[in-house]
C-alpha cells in the first residue's frame, strides 16, 4: 500500500496529532506485516502550489491499478480535481483528521471540494465517532469508519505546571488561554505554551503581544515544537493540561496526558459538551477534567480558579486521570483496526 501525507509529516519542528498518527499507523502497519510505502509531499496543503499539485498527480499516476492508496485528507480534499480520477483505477482510502471546514478562517469553498474527494473515496476514515458523524450528515457519505488514535505507556507525573500542547493556530485557542490566565494572574502558577508557531506566525505574534501586554512574560512560556525526551520532561512537570480549542476531533495530547495521569481541561461545542474528553476518557460525568465552551475565557478562568484554590478537585480529578491510564488504546490496536478496515493486503507483496 502507498501512505501519501504531507511534506512536513517528518519535520520536527511542525509535530503536529495528524503527523504523529500517520507516522505511527503506518509503522504499526508495517509491524503488522503490510508492505508500506510511505509518500510525503511538500506543498501548502489545502492550498497547494502548481509544484505540489503535480507531485501528487504524478504518484497516483504511478500506482499500478488496484493498488491500496492511503490519503491524508489534509493532502486529499483540497484537490478533487487530482484524486477523483483516479478512483475507480485505484483502492482510494481518504484518512480525515478534522474537517477542512473547521479550521479557524477556512475557506469555504474547500467544503465541497473535501466532499468531492471523500464521495469518491472506497472508504473514509477519522479519528472519532463525533466527527465521523458529522462527515455522514455534511456530506451524505453512507458510512465513515473510526480509528481511535494509541497511546504509549508513560511514567505518572507529579508536577503542577498548566501545560498547552498544540500548535500556534487560532482553532487552537491559545489567544483565549492567555486571555484567562490574565485573569487568574493573582494566583500563583507557570504556563508552558508547546508547539509549532511557524504554521500560522501572525497568530503566534499575536499571542506573544498578548502575554507581554498583560505582563505575564516570565510566568507564560513559548517553547516551540517539542518532541522526544524534551516533550516527556514537559509533560512531567504538568499538573494540568489545557487545551482551549476552538474546534477538536479527538485531541491527542488528551490522551497523551491521561496517559501519564494528568487531568485535562478543555472546550467543546456547547452541544457536545464533554464529548471529546468523553472519547478519551469515559462517559460524560466521569471525566477526568473539566470542560467549559470554545472561545469562552471567562469560563476557562473561571475553571482554572477552581482547579488552582480548591486542592480536593485536584486531587479528585487526579485520581480520575490515573484510573484511565491502563485503559486508554495503544497504536498497536489502532493499527489493528485500521488494517481490518483496509481489508486483506494486496496478493505477491504489491504496494
Amino acid at each position: 500500500m502507498i501512505f501519501v501525507q504531507p511534506g512536513d509529516a517528518t519535520d520536527p519542528e511542525l509535530p503536529s496529532g495528524g503527523n504523529v498518527f500517520d507516522r505511527r499507523i503506518s509503522r504499526e502497519l508495517t509491524a503488522l506485516g503490510r508492505t508500506v510505502r510511505e509518500v510525503a509531499v511538500p506543498g501548502s496543503w489545502p492550498h497547494p502550489d502548481a509544484g505540489a499539485r503535480a507531485r501528487l498527480g504524478r504518484e497516483l499516476a504511478a500506482a499500478a491499478p488496484g493498488t491500496l492508496v492511503v490519503l491524508d485528507g489534509l493532502v486529499a480534499c483540497g484537490v478533487p480535481e487530482i484524486v477523483v480520477p483516479h478512483s475507480a483505477r485505484l483502492r482510494l482510502v481518504v484518512l480525515v483528521h478534522m474537517p477542512l471546514g473547521e479550521e479557524t478562517g477556512a475557506d469555504p469553498a474547500l467544503d465541497a471540494r473535501e466532499r468531492a474527494t471523500l464521495r469518491a473515496a472506497r472508504t473514509v476514515v477519522t479519528t472519532s465517532a463525533r466527527t465521523a458523524e458529522r462527515l455522514r450528515r455534511h456530506h451524505g457519505l453512507a458510512r465513515v469508519e473510526v480509528v481511535v488514535p494509541g497511546t504509549d505507556p508513560a511514567p505518572p507525573s507529579s508536577g503542577d505546571e498548566l501545560l498547552c500542547v498544540g500548535s500556534l493556530t487560532p482553532h487552537k485557542g491559545q489567544d483565549v488561554l492567555v486571555e484567562a490566565l490574565a485573569a487568574v494572574a493573582d494566583l500563583p502558577w507557570r504556563c508552558r505554551l508547546t508547539g509549532p508557531v511557524r504554521r500560522s506566525p501572525a497568530f503566534a505574534a499575536r499571542v506573544r503581544r498578548s502575554i507581554d501586554a498583560h505582563r505575564l512574560t516570565g510566568r507564560v512560556t513559548i517553547t516551540g515544537p517539542l518532541t522526544g525526551p524534551r516533550l516527556e520532561r514537559a509533560y512531567a512537570r504538568a499538573g494540568l493540561l489545557i487545551l482551549p480549542s476552538r474546534s477538536e476531533t479527538y485531541g491527542m495530547a488528551m490522551a497523551e496526558a491521561l496517559a501519564r495521569g494528568i487531568p485535562v481541561l478543555t472546550s467543546a461545542p456547547t452541544e457536545v459538551l464533554g464529548g471529546v474528553l468523553g472519547e478519551v476518557a469515559g462517559e460524560p460525568g466521569q471525566l477526568p477534567g473539566l470542560v467549559v465552551p470554545p472561545g469562552d475565557a471567562d469560563a476557562l478562568a473561571q475553571a482554572l480558579r477552581s482547579w488552582l484554590t480548591s486542592p480536593r478537585l485536584r486531587q479528585a480529578l487526579r485520581e480520575a486521570a490515573r484510573s484511565r491510564r491502563g485503559t486508554l488504546p495503544t497504536w498497536e490496536t489502532a493499527a489493528r483496526v485500521m488494517s481490518r478496515i483496509l481489508g486483506e493486503p494486496e496478493a505477491g507483496g504489491v504496494p
